[in-house]
């Protein structure tokens, strides 16, 4: 990104560089602190559990938004609502004692994710999306780096590396940093956090359709049960409660539009 948009991003640091490096520098330190949370927290669960618990960000978001004393719209509170009902459903079946430790651990990164989203959705109104993706990316790089030295002093040699590590890390900084990163940048310009966050949840229903699909070789497969679909299904519910524009809301819209 840096080499893709090199002019673009210098621009945006000579117009206001040190305002913007300290909002990477602060939001790359937040990813950086939820992503190694979920890491750890993460190694109890496969992956539908796992994404399940990972959008307990819906439950936290509304929270935060209320205790700065913004207003959070009735619809959002029944959205939220609605996803955690889907995620406590999911999680019934498959939850032991022993899986605990590593949920409260996803439920504080959840709760700094839900606060990093607050602030994305305000930067991404201020700075260039793609210079703030660019720096978000680079200064998590760096700030991560440190956290593996501390857990792997080995860091690169201690990889096994084959062309599988290699593919697999290539696509993953693309697809999943990079790309979406500045995808949702972008997006946030247009939406509130509140919006963002219950949209994000979606993340459930295609780790599930991908866990049920993918062969063994790439990934763990999940059995759908009925809890899981139960789940799957109170997601995309609220979801639509999100994004769909009903009574008030839908008639004001037309008439602002006319």
């Amino acid at each position: 990104m840096l080499l893709a948009f090199f002019k673009r991003i210098v621009a945006a640091l000579r117009e206001n560089a040190k305002k913007l490096l300290f909002c990477c520098i602060f939001m790359s330190a937040m990813n950086a602190a939820y992503n190694t949370m979920y890491q750890f927290g993460l190694d109890d669960f496969d992956v539908s559990t796992g994404a399940f618990t990972l959008s307990l960000t819906v439950v936290a978001l509304p929270v935060i938004i209320l205790v700065q004393r913004t207003k959070v719209e009735k619809k959002t509170w029944i959205s939220s609502v609605i996803v955690l009902a889907g995620i406590c459903v999911a999680l019934s079946d498959v939850m032991s004692k022993d899986q605990v430790p590593g949920l409260a651990l996803i439920c504080a990164g959840c709760v700094l994710r839900a606060f990093y989203i607050i602030k994305l959705n305000e930067y991404a109104r201020k700075y260039d999306p793609v210079a703030l993706s660019a720096l978000i990316c680079l200064s998590g790089g760096i700030i991560s780096f440190f956290f593996w030295l501390y857990v792997q002093p080995t860091t690169f040699f201690g990889i096994s590396w084959s062309p599988v590590i290699i593919a697999s890390l290539a696509i993953y900084s693309y697809f999943v940093v990079a790309l979406a990163i500045t995808l949702n940048i972008f997006a946030q310009r247009r939406t509130t956090a509140a919006d963002s966050v219950i949209i994000y949840s979606l993340e459930i229903v295609f780790s599930v359709i991908w866990s049920a699909v993918l062969p063994a070789s790439l990934i763990t497969p999940v059995r759908l049960t009925p809890f899981i679909i139960c789940g799957v299904i109170c997601v995309v519910l609220g979801n639509l409660i999100t994004i769909v524009n009903f009574g008030k809301n839908k008639n004001k819209q037309e008439v602002s539009g006319a």
